[in-house]
């Protein structure tokens, strides 16, 4: 897990109103603990990169918080491309069904009205289209991962 990733957790765990949030994997543990006033995230790395001191161990700074600082950062970087939100609720998934390709990938063109992905909703698959036209740049939803509405697909060049 790189920096990049850890940054987007911790924006996201700070958008979705989570008050903690525990991450472990073989070989990192992280824990995103978010309050009105701070946003306070441990990352501890295991055996195999024992020697390797821990990647980030975050505070508040001169009263922003971690996730405001990598919003801003990530604001001006991302400021050029459209986003593809979530009109609704459910699980987030990137292919029609288990045996079939990705509806999208990154460098993937889409018109207005294409399908780029499906959620699950109460048992019910609604196919989401694109509201923008261009070229897919980034996925920033895992496949089979919950979502909520308004939340951020993917991001677009219209260019």
């Amino acid at each position: 897990m790189d920096i990049k990733e850890i940054q987007n957790l911790i924006k996201f765990v700070a958008k979705s109103g989570a008050s903690e949030v525990k991450l472990e994997m073989e070989d990192i543990k992280i824990t995103i603990k978010t309050g009105t006033e701070k946003t306070e995230t441990t990352i501890v790395q295991a055996a195999p990169y024992a020697n390797v001191p821990p990647v980030a161990a975050a505070a508040p700074v001169a009263g922003n918080s971690v996730a405001e600082i990598v919003t801003a950062v990530k604001a001006d970087d991302e400021s050029k491309y459209l986003v593809v939100k979530s009109p609704i609720i459910g699980t987030f998934y990137r292919k029609p069904a288990p045996d079939k390709p990705n509806f999208v990938e990154v460098g993937t063109e889409v018109s207005v009205g294409d399908t780029v992905c499906v959620i699950e909703a109460m048992k019910l698959f609604n196919e989401i289209e694109s509201e923008v036209s261009g070229k897919i740049v980034k996925i920033l939803v895992d496949d089979s991962s919950p979502v909520e509405y308004d939340q951020p697909l993917f991001l677009v060049d219209p260019s």
